[in-house]
Parts: C-alpha cells; sequence; structure tokens
C-alpha cells in the first residue's frame, strides 16, 4: 500500500509504499476512501504526543470500506461502510462500562498509539465496540470530514455544554472545530457568535451559524463586547482554538452559572495554562472538557445529518491527493483557509 511516513519529528513525511497491515485478531483492515487532516496530526508531527513511536503513518479522520475481518469480529464483514471515532475505547473498563468509551482507561488512537490513515489501508482494533455504519446516502468525504473535528464538537456542545434554545453561544477559533460547533449550536436553536482574527474565516462562520462575528484583534475589548451583545455573558463558550488567550477568554466571558468547553488543545508549554479562577467561583462556572465522541453517540448526529439539520458538507474547504498530504498536514500550524481539508485520492 501507498502510506504517507515520518521517521522524525518535524521532519519531512514522503509518501512511500509499505507493507499491507495485518487484520487485529478483535479488528479489521479498512480501505481508505477519505482522510481529514486535522492540527491533531501536526501536533503528533511536531512531536507533541508522547503515543507516538517513529517511524509514524499519522491519520485518525477516516470513512472507508471493510476488506478484512479479524476472527473474534461478529457485527462486520467485507465490503461494510464504515466510519469511526479517534478513540477506541476497549470496551471493558469502566469508563467504557459507564458508556464513555471517550476517557476509555485502555484507549488506542489510530494516528497516535499505532499507524493511521494517511495510507490505502489501515487496521483498527476493537472493531465490534468502534466502528461505526456509514449510511449509503452519506458520501466518504463527508464522513472523514465528520471524523475528530465534527463528532468532537457535536459532544462538545450536546453532551458537555448541555446547549440549549436561545441560549447563548461563543465560540473562540472558527477552524474546523469552531465551525462545526457554529453549525451544531444553530440547529439546536442557540444564538451564536462566532471569534476569530481572520476575515475570511470569520466570512465563513457568518454563512454556516454565526449570528454575530468579532475579530478578536480588532476588537478593542473582546470580552465586555461579549457581554454587551449577550447581555450578561455567555451561556456556554467553547475554546475551539487551544491557546492560554482564547481558553481565558472563553472563562472569562461567561454569565453566571455558564459552562465552558475546552475542545482545542492544550499542549506543551500550554498544557498548565491560567484561567479566571475568581470568577469561576463567585459566578459558579463550570470548565469541562470534551475528549472526541463514542461510537454509539453517532446516531444522533448522522440523524441530524440525514434529516438536513446539520450539513457538514458545507465545512469542507478543499479536496486533496495522498500525495498532496504532506505538505497541507506540515502548514496547519499558519490555519490558512477555512474549513475541513480531505484527502479523497492518491
Amino acid at each position: 500500500m501507498k502510506a504517507a511516513i515520518y521517521r522524525e519529528f518535524k521532519g519531512p513525511i514522503t509518501i512511500e509504499d509499505m507493507p499491507d497491515p495485518k487484520v487485529p485478531e478483535d479488528g479489521v483492515v479498512v480501505k481508505v476512501m477519505a482522510n481529514g487532516i486535522c492540527r491533531s496530526d501536526w501536533h503528533g508531527w511536531m512531536g507533541h504526543d508522547p503515543d507516538i513511536t517513529l517511524p509514524h503513518v499519522p491519520g485518525h479522520e477516516m470513512a472507508g470500506i471493510v476488506e478484512e475481518v479479524g476472527p473474534q469480529v461478529k457485527k462486520w464483514k467485507p465490503g461494510d461502510r464504515v466510519t469511526l471515532p479517534f478513540v477506541e475505547g476497549c470496551g471493558a473498563c469502566p469508563q467504557c462500562a459507564s458508556g464513555n468509551h471517550q476517557v476509555c482507561d485502555h484507549q488506542e488512537q489510530p494516528g497516535f498509539t499505532h499507524w493511521g490513515s494517511f495510507a490505502q489501508l489501515t487496521a483498527l482494533h476493537r472493531a465490534d465496540v468502534n466502528l461505526v455504519c456509514l449510511p449509503d446516502e452519506i458520501e466518504f468525504v463527508t464522513a472523514a470530514s465528520l471524523g475528530c473535528r465534527f463528532a468532537t464538537s457535536f459532544r462538545g456542545i450536546v453532551d458537555q455544554g448541555r446547549t440549549g434554545p436561545g441560549e447563548w453561544v461563543v465560540i473562540h477559533g472558527c477552524g474546523g472545530v469552531g465551525l462545526s460547533a457554529l453549525m451544531i449550536a444553530r440547529a439546536l436553536g442557540a444564538n451564536t457568535i462566532g471569534i476569530d482574527i481572520q476575515e475570511e474565516r470569520l466570512a465563513f462562520a457568518r454563512s454556516i451559524g454565526a449570528m454575530y462575528i468579532l475579530n478578536a484583534v480588532k476588537t478593542p475589548d473582546l470580552v465586555e463586547a461579549i457581554l454587551d451583545i449577550t447581555e450578561g455573558g455567555a451561556h456556554v463558550s467553547m475554546d475551539a482554538l487551544g491557546s492560554p488567550e482564547t481558553c481565558y477568554n472563553s472563562v472569562d466571558c461567561l454569565r453566571k452559572q455558564g459552562r465552558h468547553v475546552q475542545v482545542g488543545l492544550m499542549v506543551d508549554d500550554h498544557k498548565n495554562t491560567a484561567i479566571p479562577m475568581d470568577k469561576v467561583i463567585a459566578k459558579e462556572l463550570e470548565i469541562r472538557g470534551s475528549h472526541g465522541m463514542q461510537a454509539h453517540r453517532y446516531d444522533r448526529m448522522l440523524a441530524m445529518i440525514l434529516a438536513g439539520q446539520l450539513d457538514p458538507d458545507k465545512l469542507i474547504g478543499k479536496r486533496v491527493s495522498l500525495e498532496a498530504s504532506a505538505g497541507e498536514l506540515m502548514k496547519m500550524d499558519r490555519f490558512e483557509g477555512s474549513g475541513v481539508t480531505v484527502i479523497d485520492s492518491l
């Protein structure tokens, strides 16, 4: 098979012929039909993830067709159309037993704990626990764009944020995660504000669900502007980027008993960032993380897509080849363009 591989962090990413993966006893080999390029892949390439062992094939936002099935697998067969969350739960630990596979004690993550899906074929473990049946009506490219960003945003807005109709939702950072969150919040009937530093992204945010947009660089007092628009602060605020400034502002702009959801990764020097803890206490604020979404929660998200309530295709900004994926991954820190980039060909 052909795959994108790097042999050192921050080093060259090359497209090479590699041995086909062996099917796990409890898993499957999937023919990758489409794969998203995510900033988490960039973090991995930079060396920010301790689970990665070199050499490495990145990729965790995939959709495809089952090619081969391990002897322990009962629910899947060759030819099935599938996608999956980026966290592979074990199905047996206390977290999985409670339905929270996204924080499994023994989780694996394709593209991090083992080789991922920047490839023609990829091996996936614990298939009966983690695979999601992809309806025929949803294209592979659409499913790949759900991957980590849309699904993570769905759980962040719906489950962690507990967003309701008429509430104010503020999204800090209008990349793939933030745009997804805006679309989902509007579908739930919330009032939405999108924040970014690029006018192109802000215009895109308005087109897919932001009722108000604010440029964080051009707005003299961002938090005060949010408080004015919302008449007291956000009910739900999400840091969809992952920086000390966006995290702080997200907490700071909440109204009393508001909910902050942290989705943007806080890694390297930012992992112990400051937040206004005095306001957390005085306003009885909630601080919640959101780490992906369980396979068993995909049903509601897919149902909303099939019903036309969500249109993730609008978030696909660019389709590229596997050959071009290396260049796209290495420049993800530049935050160029709008929407999600998806690999859909060799």
